[in-house]
């Protein structure tokens, strides 16, 4: 990130600091996503102007519309972290000229497809591999990192539980 663009996101960061600092409402709301299943196991996912597709492979009897829920999800977490770092280090002054986030994610499908109600449908354990080049001493490298990873918001939601709660609307179909 070159110092002009590291400059603009401090500069961001703090405007946005001081208004949540004194107007705490400001920073709370709901964020909404609707997702639409469609034939062939796909998704037409959309957030505001932001419209995506998710999809499962062959194997799965789907017909590989877009990536799947792990790849996006596992894509989320690595963003967040990407981008947390990047805000971070802009915020405290150290310049970052690569970085690179690698997620991992060990799985067992048995869980998923319901054949071993002993193994967890979801993931066993996520790790995540940072790959920095940067002229800063590392001390101020790992404050950036140690930092992001404190208020990191993917990486609090996957250490911490979320309440979570389902609404269901069932209606009939339409007729023509």
């Amino acid at each position: 990130m070159t110092s002009t663009t590291s400059t603009a996101v401090a500069t961001a960061l703090e405007r946005n600091v001081k208004a949540v600092t004194l107007r705490p409402a400001v920073g709370q709301g709901t964020a909404t996503t609707r997702v639409r299943l469609r034939d062939g196991l796909a998704c037409d996912i959309t957030d505001g102007t932001w419209s995506l597709t998710a999809g499962m492979a062959e194997k799965y009897g789907g017909i590989n519309a877009g990536p799947n829920p792990g790849v996006l999800g596992r894509a989320a977490f690595g963003a967040c972290l990407a981008l947390s770092y990047a805000m971070w280090a802009a915020r405290l002054g150290v310049a970052l000229d690569a970085l690179d986030v690698e997620v991992q994610a060990d799985y067992d499908v048995r869980g998923e497809l319901g054949v071993s109600d002993d193994t967890r449908p979801g993931y066993s354990q996520v790790r995540y591999v940072v790959s920095i080049e940067s002229a800063a001493p590392a001390e101020d490298v790992m404050r950036v990192l140690d930092t992001a990873d404190r208020y990191g918001s993917w990486l609090d939601n996957l250490r911490n539980p979320v309440d979570v709660r389902r609404e269901v609307r069932i209606q009939a179909p339409a007729k023509d």
